[in-house]
């Protein structure tokens, strides 16, 4: 199978704006999308107006978000891999090429759904102690316990798979394919909910089962799109062409994606479990401001995830130039939707969380909460765009040491510290310290590696 001609143009020779809008505007907004039916899930449930149930919801979050990591890990790192293999093949993909490509596809998918099956079994089977150490109180256990066991358990293997098959086609140019699946789990979800919780009266199990069939129905989704691309793909999903061959470069690359998560939602465990030392009114109220201050962040994912295949194959190709020409081109745009993010969350805050919680008091601590929080924003958007452009380049090593620095050595510690010098406010500004400690590091590597590169010009195409 050759490159189609469209897709080369897209990588090499259409403009940078138009090529970074073409493959970033659907992924943006599918994780709009995304974050919708994430959000959905509290909303609707803080419409019931119980405080409890919205703080279990809150607890869980961080456990399933997990799921994240793992289609990081497989999917971003084999999706990379597949973007330098496909600029690396000069004016033809011989079949070599191909082949690696459906090796490395193979590996995503069925590697990732076998580890997420093994995860899903083990939060089964430890979801006592488990529950008890994210903070559930007799009061939330019940609800915590419905909603893990729905969209972890049972749910897992699906919204892992999900995740990997978008990056995958996203890898090959196919954004448009790659992010209807995902609106289309989205929009399922955030119809689903009302139903079930509502209408079936199931209240936060209900949430739990819309989440667990719309990422179902997202991988079913994603299946027929492949089935109907055929020839205009070089993936493959055959289990004949698993192979471990290319775990070490996948795990790599994937494995910084995977650590933020990891870490972040490690974090977020710690801070809920804090939190919980105050009452559950906190938990629900950051758990609220925590879905609410991951929009701009999971825009600027987007962002990201959508300029990788294109940073990937002009590094790969030698084009470093171009290369350096999406790198700054992104970093205007984050910026730019990070600003009118803090500027509406500040403006704006408690009418946001009066929306999500009519419940008087838990919405004020909330916004509260959100106007100290979107400080963190820009500063964030430069972090992830610095880490996923050294991703994008293969260059796991150096994004993985930035991601372990961030969220590890900094962000954990410092949580901690300012939640015993300065009480639960102390840890609503520690993302903000982390942030301003971290942008001149990042800034450095991402300066001296590329510096490294040498001449700006293309090489081998």
């Amino acid at each position: 199978m050759g490159e189609p001609l469209e897709e080369r143009y897209l990588f090499e020779e259409m403009p940078v704006h138009k090529a970074v809008a073409t493959l970033a505007i659907p992924t943006v907004i599918s994780q709009l999308v995304t974050m919708v039916y994430n959000l959905a899930d509290t909303f609707f449930i803080g419409q019931i107006g119980n405080p409890v149930m919205v703080a279990a919801v809150s607890l869980v979050s961080p456990w399933f978000n997990l799921l994240t990591a793992l289609g990081n890990l497989f999917g971003l790192g084999g999706s990379s891999l597949i973007s330098r293999m496909l600029g690396g093949g000069g004016n033809s993909l011989i079949g070599d090429i191909i082949r690696d490509v459906k090796h490395v596809a193979a590996f995503s998918v069925w590697g990732g759904g076998a580890a997420t099956l093994l995860f899903s079994l083990a939060t089964y089977l430890g979801r006592g102690p488990l529950l008890t150490f994210l903070g559930a109180t007799p009061d939330t256990d019940g609800y915590a316990e419905g909603y893990l066991f729905w969209v972890v358990v049972l749910g897992g293997v699906p919204t892992m798979v999900s995740l990997t098959l978008g990056h995958l086609l996203r890898s090959e140019g196919h954004a448009r394919q790659a992010s209807a699946g995902m609106m289309f789990g989205g929009i399922l979800n955030v119809v689903l909910d009302p139903v079930f919780i509502f209408g079936c009266h199931l209240a936060v199990t209900g949430a739990a089962l819309a989440t667990a069939l719309s990422n179902v129905a997202s991988v079913g989704f994603f299946l027929v799109v492949y089935r109907r691309l055929g020839e205009g793909t070089a993936v493959s999903l055959r289990p004949r062409y698993f192979t471990f061959r290319f775990m070490g470069p996948i795990f790599s690359v994937g494995l910084a994606s995977a650590l933020a998560t990891t870490l972040g939602n490690a974090a977020n465990m710690v801070m809920v479990r804090l939190a919980a030392g105050y009452g559950d009114i906190p938990v629900a109220a950051y758990g609220i401001v925590k879905r609410i201050d991951q929009v701009p962040l999971n825009l600027s994912m987007g962002l990201c995830q959508g300029f990788m295949p294109l940073v990937g194959y002009n590094f790969a190709a030698g084009n470093y130039r171009r290369m350096r020409q999406v790198s700054l081109f992104s970093w205007k745009t984050a910026l730019g939707m990070s600003a009118c993010f803090v500027a509406c969350f500040a403006l704006f805050a408690p009418q946001i969380l009066h929306l999500f919680l009519p419940e008087a008091q838990t919405s004020a601590l909330g916004a509260s909460f959100l106007r100290i929080a979107c400080l963190a924003v820009p500063l964030t958007a430069v972090n992830f765009l610095i880490s996923y452009t050294l991703q994008a380049m293969g260059k796991g090593a150096q994004s993985t040491l930035l991601t372990f620095s961030r969220q590890g050595l900094l962000n954990i510690p410092l949580l901690l510290l300012m939640n015993w010098i300065f009480g639960l406010y102390g840890m609503i500004w520690t993302q903000l310290v982390v942030e301003v400690i971290m942008l001149p590091v990042s800034l450095g590597m991402y300066t001296r590696t590329f510096r490294a590169l040498g001449p700006q010009t293309p090489q081998g195409r």
